[in-house]
């Protein structure tokens, strides 16, 4: 059985969403143990995946046996297997966050359809990481963009669904783009298959349809994570959308869209045409110097609670494109770790917040004067996952900014340091104005009585927030894959 994990692990989850809408007709809880059993099981088949690659390497799966390029080839290599075990992981976490939140801001009718489209959610993800097949990537792409968009409109909020109906509009033009790269490239090669691209490109790479192709990808791909300034469907999307939804895109969907973004760059093309056919790598690091400080000064002028947590991964995203794309060894490896790292402190920080609303109903900054004492582990778990967003050490966001500033260095990109530090100041400024709020404003009278968010919620936002300290402690055990999969995007394997 073990063999057919590579299609299990989008199998179980696609075949799971059309099996909750039944079986969860007549109480909806039945929806919610189905969403926790198949994320748990798709989080310990990815850990499964990743162990056979470092025992016996890249895994190669032929859907129905049909040899590729001609049959659909499922690929497990360093980098997916390290980016599928985030998505999984994440996504367990908040299905065992979503049950009090989602029945607080979901009308009950329309909570089993919610769990099913989450499942179609986080197959779509997996799909995008694991598939050897540039069409297929698109298809799961795009099962993962129309569950994002039900999703976010799926909330009671009417803004809701103009935010959804942006990111629609948006996301429509991103998958036109990466369309259109995916047929400019069929046209010129006569294949599908990544693996059997990169054999096929270098010999085309003068190719106006190429550099077409690729450029089409880009722009594409960069709106789909995001990257400044083609992030305006991001802030709404998470600002309005239902807790559960904000945590789980913020900590997923943009990473899946960066290894997406870098598969096409170092795996489909090679290294060489990036850095030396077309300037994209020095056009993307200015695209995310300006996206790390943008970021953050807009973070600072926020006060709604998600709309500030929006705006910073707007800024985090670009370090995330910054490491990849000065692409060296060191920078690269902090980029991957920092889909990870990001991941971690988002999540927690939106499971934070996700736990006021469901308390107190609170979303703006203001509202949480004093909230120390009324909450105190929610308020230590945020506490947490802001000093680790500042990146001090002992945290994960220290770690993989460390990295990045060292493979600046080793490139003799030194102008980089001081726009991070200035970054982390300024991240400093956001977190620190509402951490002071928390601790040390004078509470109302009701602030002083602890009642703090339920086990249910406390629990997994506590998870995410301890794991912000043990990998910031641990480094080496994440730093040490991701250092793997950050060589064989550069060597081009």
């Amino acid at each position: 059985m073990a063999e057919h994990f590579p299609v299990l692990v989008i199998v179980i989850p696609l075949l799971s969403a059309v099996i909750i809408p039944v079986v969860g007709r007549n109480n909806t809880l039945y929806s919610w143990y189905i969403t926790v059993a198949v994320t748990l099981s798709c989080f310990l088949i990815s850990l499964s995946l990743l162990n056979t690659v470092m025992s016996k390497g890249k895994i190669s799966y032929w859907l129905g046996g049909w040899e590729p390029p001609w049959g659909i080839e499922y690929v497990v290599d360093y980098l997916n297997a390290f980016v599928l075990i985030v998505v999984a992981f994440i996504a367990f976490i908040v299905s065992l966050y979503a049950k009090k939140s989602v029945e607080k801001e979901i009308d009950e009718n329309k909570i089993t359809p919610f769990y099913s489209i989450y499942l179609l959610f986080v197959a779509g993800l997996m799909g995008i990481v694991i598939t050897g097949d540039i069409f297929n990537l698109y298809v799961f792409l795009e099962i993962a963009s129309l569950a994002g968009y039900a999703l976010i409109a799926v909330g009671r909020k009417r803004a809701a669904l103009m935010a959804s109906y942006n990111y629609l509009i948006l996301g429509t033009i991103a998958a036109t783009f990466i369309l259109l790269g995916i047929g400019y490239l069929y046209m010129v090669t006569g294949t599908l298959n990544m693996a059997d691209l990169r054999d096929r490109l270098p010999m085309l790479y003068e190719s106006r349809v190429v550099r077409t192709a690729f450029a089409f990808f880009t722009v594409g791909l960069s709106l789909k994570l995001a990257l400044f300034p083609l992030h305006a469907w991001l802030p709404n999307a998470y600002t309005y959308a239902p807790s559960v939804v904000s945590a789980i895109m913020a900590a997923t969907a943009t990473k899946v869209g960066a290894y997406a973004l870098l598969r096409v760059m170092f795996t489909v093309f090679k290294p060489e045409f990036d850095l030396q056919v077309v300037p994209v790598t020095k056009i993307l690091i200015v695209l995310a110097l300006i996206a790390i400080i943008a970021g953050s000064v807009l973070a600072v002028a926020q006060t709604n609670l998600k709309r500030m947590l929006a705006y910073s991964s707007v800024g985090q995203i670009g370090y995330i494109v910054l490491g990849a794309a000065l692409a060296n060894q060191v920078a690269m490896t902090g980029s991957l770790l920092h889909i990870l790292n990001h991941s971690l402190m988002k999540g927690a920080l939106f499971l934070a917040v996700g736990a006021v609303v469901y308390k107190l109903g609170i979303e703006e900054i203001s509202g949480l004067k004093g909230m120390g004492k009324k909450m105190p582990f929610t308020m230590a778990a945020f506490t947490v996952g802001g000093i680790s967003m500042i990146g001090v050490p002992l945290t994960v966001g220290f770690v993989s900014k460390w990295y990045i500033v060292l493979g600046a260095l080793a490139s003799d990109m030194w102008f980089i340091v001081p726009v991070i530090l200035l970054s982390s100041l300024l991240t400093a400024v956001y977190f620190w104005r509402i951490i002071e709020g928390i601790y040390f404003a004078v509470p109302d009278g009701a602030g002083q009585i602890r009642d703090d968010a339920p086990l249910g919620l406390l629990v997994p936002t506590m998870v995410l927030a301890g794991l912000c300290i043990f990998f910031g402690v641990a480094a080496v055990i994440p730093a040490s894959i991701a250092g793997k999969a950050a060589n064989m995007l550069l060597g081009g394997v």
